[in-house]
C-alpha cells in the first residue's frame, strides 16, 4: 500500500479528501439502492400492484436488518480506522479477524429470527390479507441469504476504513448488473414473481460477499505476515461499544418506517403501493447523505487516531456546503419529475390511487432533505470519536417523534401525516447531535 493511500485522509485539504473518499460511497450506496429497487420497478410493471405492495410491506423489515449490518460494520470500520490511522497495523488485523467472527454468528442467529419470526411480524403490522402470502415468501428467501448480506455490509466497512472505498464500488457495479439481469429473467421470462426477485437479490448479494472476501484475504497479506489472534475480546469490546449505539443509530430510522408503515397499511394495499414506490425513491435521495455521514465518521476516526482534531472540525465545517448542493440538486430533480418517476411504478391510470399517494410524499419530502444531510454529518463526527451515547439518544428521539406524529395524527389528518412525521425527526435528531458537538467533549475521546 502506498504511503498516499494511507494518509489521504490525516493530510491535505479536509473538503478534497472528504469528497474523493465519498464519491465511491455515493455511487456505490447508488447501485445498492437500484439493484434493491429493480424488485420493485420490475415486479410492479410485469406482475402488478398487489405484488410491489407485497415488496414493499417485505421492504421496512428487510431494512432494519440491513441497518443492523451497517451498524455492526461501523463498529468495526471506527476500530479498524483509528489502528490503521494510528499505523498498528498488527491491531487492524486482529479487529478485522474479530469483526468478521462475530457478526457471521450474529447474522445467523438473525437468520433463524427472521424465518421464524416474519409471518407474525407482518401481521402484527396490519399487513394487508392479499398480499401478506406473497411478502413472507419474499422474506423467507431473504433471510436464508441474511448471512451473506451480513457479510457484504462488514466486507465493505473494512474496506472504507482501510481508505479503499473503491473497490466495494467496483462490486456493486458488478452485481448490479447481475441482479437486473436475474431479476428481468426470474420476474418476466420465467415468471417466479416474487420469489424470484428476492432469488436474484440474494444471489447479487452473496456473490458480491464472496469476492469482497476473497479481496480482503489479499488485501491483509501487505499489512503483515506475522501470526496474530483470530479473535481478541478487548478488542471485541471496542468494538461492541461502537457498534451497538451505531446499530441502534442506523435502524432508528428503519425501525421509524416499519413501525410508520403499520399506520400506512391501515389505508390500504392501494397507499401501500404509492407510499413503498415514494420511500424507495427517498432511499435513493438520502444516499448522498448517509455517505457523507460514513466518510466523515472514516475521516474522524483516523484523524482522532492520528491525533488532529481540530482537523476533524474543518473538515465538517467543509461537509456543510456539500449536503446543501446535495440537498438542492435532489429537490429540483424530485420535483421536476416525480410523475415519471412514480410512473416507473405503478400505472398513472390504472393504479390511480397509488400514483397519487407516490407523487404526493415526493412533492412534500423534496424540501428536506438537509435536514438528513445534516444529522448524518453530525452524528458522523460523534460516531467516528467513539462519543456514542448522545447521539444514541438523539436517534431514539428522532425515532419518538416520528412515531408520535404519525400514530397520534394520521387518524386526523390521514396518511399526510406521515409524511409530516419524517422532517420533524430528523430535526431533533439533528439539534441534539449539534449540541453535543458544540461542547466539544467527541474531541477528547478515543475508541483505541
Amino acid at each position: 500500500m502506498s504511503e498516499g493511500k494511507k494518509a489521504g485522509m490525516i493530510t491535505g485539504n479536509p473538503a478534497k479528501s472528504l469528497i474523493i473518499f465519498a464519491v465511491p460511497l455515493i455511487l456505490g450506496n447508488l447501485l445498492q439502492q437500484f439493484y434493491n429497487m429493480a424488485d420493485s420497478i420490475i415486479v410492479g410493471q410485469f406482475v402488478g400492484e398487489d405484488a410491489l405492495a407485497a415488496i414493499g410491506a417485505s421492504y421496512s423489515l428487510t431494512t432494519v436488518f440491513v441497518m443492523i449490518a451497517i451498524g455492526g460494520g461501523i463498529g468495526a470500520s471506527v476500530i479498524t480506522a483509528q489502528y490503521f490511522g494510528a499505523k498498528e497495523y498488527s491491531q487492524v488485523r486482529i479487529s478485522i479477524h474479530t469483526a468478521l467472527f462475530t457478526f457471521l454468528g450474529v447474522s445467523l442467529v438473525l437468520a433463524v429470527i427472521g424465518l421464524f419470526a416474519n409471518r407474525t411480524i407482518l401481521i402484527l403490522l396490519n399487513t394487508p390479507d392479499n398480499v401478506l402470502d406473497s411478502a413472507v415468501l419474499y422474506l423467507n428467501i431473504y433471510f436464508l441469504g441474511l448471512p451473506f448480506l451480513f457479510m457484504y455490509n462488514i466486507l465493505t466497512s473494512i474496506f472504507n476504513a482501510l481508505g479503499e472505498s473503491r473497490i466495494p464500488l467496483y462490486l456493486l457495479i458488478f452485481s448490479s448488473v447481475t441482479n437486473v439481469i436475474l431479476d428481468l429473467a426470474a420476474v418476466a421470462v420465467w415468471n417466479l414473481g416474487v420469489g424470484g426477485a428476492a432469488a436474484a437479490t440474494v444471489f447479487a448479494q452473496g456473490l458480491s460477499a464472496v469476492i469482497l472476501f476473497a479481496l480482503l484475504l489479499r488485501k491483509l497479506k501487505r499489512l503483515g505476515r506475522e501470526r496474530v489472534s483470530f479473535y481478541d475480546r478487548k478488542i471485541l469490546g471496542k468494538i461492541v461499544k461502537v457498534a451497538v449505539p451505531s446499530i441502534i443509530q442506523q435502524s432508528i430510522v428503519s425501525i421509524g418506517m416499519l413501525l410508520v408503515q403499520s399506520v400506512v397499511n391501515g389505508f390500504g394495499s392501494s397507499v401501500l403501493a404509492g407510499y413503498s414506490a415514494g420511500t424507495r425513491i427517498e432511499s435513493i435521495c438520502i444516499v448522498p447523505m448517509i455517505a457523507m455521514g460514513n466518510a466523515i465518521s472514516t475521516f474522524t476516526a483516523q484523524n482522532i487516531g492520528a491525533g488532529k482534531p481540530k482537523r476533524v472540525k474543518q473538515g465538517y465545517r467543509a461537509g456543510y456546503a456539500i449536503i446543501f448542493a446535495f440537498a438542492a440538486l435532489i429537490a429540483v430533480i424530485l420535483l421536476c419529475f416525480k410523475s415519471p418517476i412514480i410512473s416507473s411504478f405503478v400505472d398513472a391510470e390504472d393504479g390511480r390511487l397509488a400514483y397519487e399517494t407516490g407523487t404526493s410524499y415526493l412533492s412534500f419530502i423534496a424540501w428536506f432533505f438537509a435536514l438528513i444531510g445534516l444529522k448524518a454529518l453530525t452524528d458522523g463526527v460523534l460516531r467516528g470519536a467513539g462519543d456514542v451515547v448522545v447521539f444514541t439518544l438523539a436517534n431514539l428521539c428522532n425515532l419518538a417523534v416520528r412515531v408520535f406524529v404519525a400514530f397520534r395524527f394520521a387518524p386526523v389528518w390521514g396518511v399526510e401525516a406521515v409524511w409530516i412525521a419524517v422532517p420533524m425527526g430528523w430535526t431533533a435528531n439533528y439539534v441534539i447531535s449539534f449540541i453535543r458537538y458544540l461542547s466539544g467533549a467527541w474531541s477528547r475521546k478515543k475508541a483505541i
